[in-house]
């Protein structure tokens, strides 16, 4: 833990003084980022209307090396993509069915009642949690991570980013590090809110860490529209507030897995497809009419809120996914907003794991032997609050379920 989250007010205000000195062109900056992002979000409504601002391929054209150089700039404009047909639905509805079995086998429901109010992250968004269950360990979730079609997209996405440094490259983009996630089931009409648009992967820390000027050198010191968001360099060190459910691994991608079928109106995700969205966010928390003290509202050991208040223009730009079908894979870069539809309207179950794409580097390496103890012995991921569902569960996962690729993405056995 670094000296100054120690006292977060006062870094939050040193953190703007020293920054503001630094950027002697802060009005002139801000107003070029902020034409771009306004063209953006013009681009992101006509895509919209023409068919789909979020960019969609698919495996069988990820397998046979089909993928256009085109296709790849659109995903790294848009910070998002949509990989189609990655899972077999069969095999979905069977992990589907047994993890509905799971749930009720854990008795989950009335175990949760005790537990509420553990996980922290999302407190401070409008919406608060949706039906998220804190699993980490069935067997449907450790098949899916290990599975080498969701290896080989995720070998994709991670060739998507620059990932070479001065003393080698960052991550290797072919070795994997599983990450375990929450997954989520929604019922047809649940009313229950959504989540707010937020981006995780860090909060105040963007502003108050140095760890993370490296990352967003040229938004802060630099030409802020040569700003790069698919470079990797600086985003393997650095420091964020230690939380429940604030990710301590570099991920080149968040994402999920569709185990059911869902679109606009079922509940679930929508998306501001600007991937130099987040050098908007970081210049307009140091304009003048923004409190010394304040940083648009982020606050430490949370998700990074976007509201109406201050991030309006940014937020003009938010779309919702297209429909996907069961087997689907949706996947946004960890700087790109994003949030829950408040209602379920559909009227089938709006199901999936969360599984993102975290390339094997020094730091997701050093995170694996905390998750693996997690894992042996039935622990929530460490990443999150320590719910504990499948502690002493008997139909949780073993290291007999895993393969030997997911052994190796375990750190069970080395590469």
């Amino acid at each position: 833990m670094q000296p100054w989250m120690h006292n977060v007010p006062e870094a939050i205000i040193k953190a703007k003084e020293s920054l503001r000195a630094q950027i002697p062109d802060l009005q002139e900056r801000f107003a070029r980022i902020d034409r771009y992002v306004r063209d953006e979000v013009a681009a992101v409504k006509a895509e919209q209307a023409a068919g789909g601002a979020v960019p969609t391929v698919r495996f069988a054209d990820v397998q046979s090396g089909a993928i256009t150089e085109a296709q790849r700039q659109q995903i790294r404009r848009r910070g998002c993509v949509v990989v189609r047909g990655v899972f077999d639905p069969q095999q979905i509805s069977q992990w589907n069915d047994e993890i509905g079995r799971y749930i009720e086998a854990l008795n989950y429901l009335e175990q949760s009642q005790s537990k509420a109010g553990l996980d922290k992250y999302f407190s401070t968004l409008a919406s608060g949690a949706p039906q998220i269950f804190s699993l980490y360990w069935s067997k449907p979730q450790i098949q899916a991570r290990q599975h080498p079609n969701l290896a080989q997209a995720r070998a994709f996405l991670n060739r998507l980013w620059d990932s070479n440094g001065p003393q080698g490259p960052v991550f290797d983009p072919d070795r994997e590090c599983t990450y375990a996630d929450r997954l989520r089931r929604r019922a047809p009409g649940a009313a229950s809110l959504g989540l707010s648009p937020h981006a995780d992967a860090g909060s105040v820390e963007r502003w108050c860490e140095p760890s993370f000027h490296t990352v967003y050198r040229e938004v802060f010191f630099g030409d802020v529209l040569a700003y790069e968001p698919f470079r990797a360099l600086g985003r393997d060190q650095t420091h964020e507030i230690p939380s429940p459910a604030v990710a301590s691994v570099f991920r080149t991608f968040q994402g999920w897995t569709a185990l059911s079928r869902q679109g606009p109106g079922d509940g679930t995700l929508k998306l501001v497809p600007i991937a130099k969205g987040m050098a908007w966010v970081l210049l307009r928390a140091l304009l003048d009419d923004v409190p010394p003290d304040d940083l648009c509202g982020a606050q430490p050991g949370r998700a990074l809120s976007a509201s109406p208040q201050w991030h309006a223009t940014l937020l003009e730009g938010e779309v919702s996914i297209p429909l996907v079908e069961p087997g689907d894979t949706v996947w946004w870069h960890s700087d790109t907003i994003h949030s829950v539809e408040d209602q379920h309207l559909g009227s089938g179950y709006s199901n999936v794991f969360y599984i993102g794409s975290v390339p094997y580097c020094a730091k997701n390496a050093a995170f694996l032997p905390k998750q693996a103890e997690a894992f042996l012995q039935g622990l929530s991921s460490p990443d999150f609050a320590a719910q504990n569902y499948e502690l002493g569960f008997a139909g949780r996962a073993s290291v007999a379920d895993l393969s030997e690729l997911g052994k190796r993405q375990m750190g069970l056995l080395d590469w």
